[in-house]
């Protein structure tokens, strides 16, 4: 059947097999789920597969990317190199990170980020929280086309997307006016929130909108208020960098006289509608009453270990009640069960200890996939996640004959896609009852990686 056709049949499928699914409340064998107007109506256990079924091996919900900064897939692998005083950390990446943003205007950012979502989709990701603050393009004109880019970018991969607008207003906790490549990011309050409203207007089945502060070395006091009243009165959630990097805690001390967890946990009803970005820094009495007070703290390990920022107290704020997500953030990598693993890695290394995160499983890869996929939820807006009847039809096909999963048992299934470090199994990948990746690859693959690579010669970085 020619590729154009057979992907028209599979996104008209309605009814999908599997021999085994990764349901809400534990495995089970020989599952057909209906799938009508993008969400799963009804799921029948101990069935036979029909003709017209959509077979899958495995079936496993897909889970959300909670932090992605969709620009920056254009400077994976370009920042390796030591600079010439040889003392390399987040911030001279983030010089070069600033260079980047400086090449950037909406035709580039919509190419760049359908690549870093069309690679999302293909490694099991099926939503992303996008986390923006380059309002501004290289000509430094403030208008709503860099959102519209990654509207456009969302819509041609298939990506369902949670836009997080992100205010950025000044360049410390001095409040400097931002200078440089910083203008780029720079809103004030008001503009922002009216960009936020409008956004709003562009709500759709796949695209919510949620509310974000850069972090707070780069907003006030007044004006985060007014960003978590927002947040508060459209009951949206909000995204927030906090305690990345050594330097912000001891910024934050010098300017409030407490670390930033602990400050915005006194000035702040820091609740589930919170989205905390790294929160790396943290001492033993703000990692605890962060964990009790229900926000969500999105991880992204392969950034963070990248940048050299540190190690998140992960076993402490999951035995306290923490809930996380991950995010592939600055794309050196784009693969949730990676995410996942160097999670888990970077705690064994620091403890010398194993299977640090198993705390309510046995097995730590169906622990922290878990812990993943409600707090993606959590951090997207999402009220419902897992495969269940009511919930989003975004799905991922694993191939049950790969060498990677053949002998494992449900208990020990989610352990090899999270500690065994081959080519992910991925068959196909759903969005909405919309297939969207077909034997591995996204369905508009070609189209897309051309783009992606002209924009790279746009910007000076390909020839």
């Amino acid at each position: 059947m020619q590729q154009a056709v057979y992907t028209t049949w599979l996104k008209q499928m309605t009814e999908v097999f599997a021999h085994k699914a990764l349901l809400h409340d534990g495995w089970a064998d020989n599952v057909r789920l209906t799938v009508s107007a993008g969400r799963i109506t009804g799921i029948s256990h101990d069935a036979t597969a029909d003709s017209a079924d959509c077979v899958a091996g495995v079936l496993i919900p897909g889970i959300c990317n909670a932090h992605s900064h969709a620009f920056q897939r254009a400077l994976a692998g370009r920042t390796e190199e030591r600079s010439p005083a040889g003392q390399d950390s987040f911030w001279t990446w983030r010089q070069r990170m600033y260079e980047l943003a400086g090449g950037i205007d909406a035709p580039l950012l919509a190419a760049i980020a359908e690549q870093a979502y069309a690679e999302m989709l293909e490694s099991g990701y099926t939503s992303v929280a996008e986390f923006h603050y380059l309002h501004r393009d290289r000509g430094n004109h403030e208008s709503d086309a860099m959102f519209a880019a990654l509207l456009t970018a969302a819509e041609r991969s298939g990506i369902r997307m949670t836009y997080v607008p992100v205010l950025y207003e000044r360049a410390g906790f001095d409040a400097p006016a931002p200078a440089g490549k910083q203008k780029l990011f720079a809103l004030d309050a008001g503009s922002f929130l009216a960009h936020q409203a409008r956004a709003g207007e562009r709500r759709t089945e796949l695209v919510n909108i949620a509310i974000g502060a850069h972090s707070l070395h780069a907003v006030s006091e007044n004006s985060l208020r007014r960003v978590v009243e927002v947040a508060s009165k459209t009951d949206v959630p909000l995204h927030l960098h906090i305690a990345e990097q050594q330097r912000e805690v001891d910024q934050c001390m010098a300017a409030n006289g407490r670390r930033p967890v602990r400050w915005l946990l006194e000035n702040f009803d820091v609740d589930a509608h919170w989205c905390l970005v790294h929160a790396t820094h943290m001492d033993v009495e703000e990692t605890q009453e962060l964990a009790r007070s229900g926000a969500v703290v999105c991880l992204c390990p392969s950034t963070e270990a990248n940048l050299g920022d540190g190690l998140f107290p992960l076993h402490d704020f999951l035995r306290h009640g923490g809930r996380i997500a991950i995010g592939s953030d600055s794309h050196v990598s784009i693969n949730p069960f990676e995410e996942l693993r160097w999670l888990e890695y970077g705690q064994r290394l620091a403890s010398q200890s194993r299977n640090v995160a198993a705390l309510q499983e046995a097995h730590v890869g169906r622990e922290l996939y878990s812990r993943a996929l409600d707090g993606g939820a959590q951090a997207s807006g999402q009220t419902v996640s897992g495969i269940q009847v009511g919930a989003l039809a975004d799905l991922v096909a694993l191939y049950d004959d790969d060498p990677m999963l053949v002998g494992h048992d449900d208990e020990s299934l989610l352990d090899a896609l999270v500690f065994s470090g081959y080519r992910l199994p991925i068959d196909r990948v759903m969005v909405h009852g919309d297939w969207r990746v077909i034997d591995g690859d996204h369905v508009e693959r070609t189209a897309t990686r051309a783009g992606f690579a002209a924009a790279l010669v746009r910007l000076g970085v390909a020839k």
